[in-house]
């Protein structure tokens, strides 16, 4: 088999996941990706199409193309090219890239979950391999394409307070950790807060099937008959209750609606999710990327196995603003009409960058970085040339592409856009600037 040893830039052919919590059809972006990327590829309308995975990890690893012919997994590529990976990942040499990007299209409600971090991920492995399948950790970024919400992180205790005025909350919480939580609350003791919080949340967690049935049905009630009347019913944050409800009916984990954070964002805006996080998403379209592992703890709002006391032990319970959630970004104007926007989390297994062009018959250089990148063209139209390229690669929306370690890449744009989202490793060094323009 030809190993591709000289060569530094390669089309990718990406695979992609049905689910049952996904967009239908060509409502999702996923599928919209796909199709644009094929020509030839048909859309079901009745197909829910979930996730776009882009990298080397096991479940749905990406093919190599070269020379316009199919030829091998990214893994097995990079085993034979071990100094495509950089310096930074000699590490990964057996064919792995620490990080892996999707495309998300969310529909119904992911599960309640946590990431443990490496320490607690190694110890779950060892303990449960069949749940917990490798050692790794798994923070993630969330980089919202549509409007994307989701519930991450717990909210600041004051908030969790007034939510126990609500009668069914508080009984399943119990009315003696209702008053606890509301006394420590106007404390500034955030040992006191977080312990508060966890006996709450706890009570919540392993609260008795039936009994949350109940509530729930109590809760529901109280809205309707609240609307009825023409009062504001807001404060029970109604839709997504409903919207929930119907997707789990019954489920305890509807009431964490009053302990997380609702995040909303906006195209460009981002979430990272770093150990021990609580979140779920709730809807909209996304671009993640993650450390490579399968470990997640989940305790609500799915029908997969469920830690409930793993997770509550886990889990931080530190209150923080929906705001604060929220991972800050770089913008870097490269010139007039190109822009580069970066994030990046305070992990080194990955970071990503959008460059966008907003005019065209523009060149951009992705610069050369000491990591492995692979980038998406999520809009636009052009050519990717390389020293290393006997034949531009022809570049859409949709199209994956995978660049080595110390190589440049120029891209000419023609159309009146393009955005490209490139993931390598994170540090200062191969992230300090990975587009220019001339």
């Amino acid at each position: 088999m030809y190993q591709g040893g000289s060569l530094k830039v390669l089309k990718l052919e990406c695979s992609f996941q049905n689910n049952a919590w996904g967009k239908l059809g060509s409502e999702s972006m996923v599928v919209r990706l796909v199709k644009s990327a094929d020509d030839s590829f048909n859309i079901d309308e009745n197909e829910h199409y979930t996730e776009l995975w882009m990298g080397t990890h096991p479940t749905c690893p990406s093919v190599c193309y070269y020379n316009g012919e199919r030829k091998e997994s990214l893994e097995h590529w990079l085993r034979l090219n071990p100094s495509a990976f950089g310096s930074e990942m000699d590490q990964h040499s057996d064919g792995q890239l620490p990080f892996l990007m999707k495309v998300l299209s969310i529909r119904n409600t992911l599960a309640i979950q946590i990431h443990p971090d490496r320490v607690s991920a190694q110890k779950l492995h060892q303990e449960r391999p069949d749940i917990y399948k490798d050692p790794n950790h798994k923070p993630e970024m969330a980089i919202a394409l549509t409007p994307f919400k989701a519930m991450c992180g717990f909210r600041p205790i004051k908030e969790v307070a007034k939510f126990t005025k609500i009668k069914p909350f508080r009984r399943l919480i119990g009315s003696n950790n209702a008053m606890k939580l509301s006394k420590v609350s106007q404390t500034d003791d955030h040992v006191l807060h977080n312990q508060a919080m966890k006996d709450c949340f706890t009570a919540l967690m392993n609260q008795d099937k039936h009994m949350v049935q109940n509530q729930i049905g109590i809760l529901l009630k109280t809205i309707q008959d609240k609307e009825l009347s023409g009062q504001n019913v807001q404060y029970y944050i109604p839709d997504i209750i409903n919207k929930i409800n119907t997707e789990y009916p019954g489920d305890v984990g509807i009431f964490a609606i009053y302990f997380l954070n609702i995040v909303d964002l906006q195209p460009g805006e981002a979430i990272f999710i770093d150990a021990n996080i609580p979140h779920a998403y709730i809807y909209g379209d996304c671009l993640e990327c993650m450390a490579c592992s399968h470990n997640v703890i989940r305790a609500g709002l799915t029908f997969k196995y469920r830690d409930v006391n793993t997770f509550c032990n886990t889990v931080n319970y530190t209150g923080r603003s929906a705001e604060d959630m929220k991972l800050q970004s770089n913008q870097i104007q490269l010139e007039i009409g190109i822009s580069e926007t970066k994030f990046q989390p305070h992990v080194p297994d990955f970071a990503v960058s959008v460059i966008k062009i907003l005019s065209g018959n523009k060149t951009v250089h992705l610069t050369a970085i000491d990591s492995a990148s692979i980038c998406l063209v999520y809009t636009g139209e052009g050519q990717a040339f390389s020293s290393s390229l006997t034949e531009p690669i022809k570049l859409k929306t949709g199209i994956v592409f995978f660049i080595a370690a110390c190589h440049t890449v120029s891209v000419d744009v023609q159309s009146n856009d393009m955005t490209i989202f490139r993931a390598c490793y994170n540090t200062s060094e191969t992230f300090s600037k990975v587009a220019s323009a001339f």
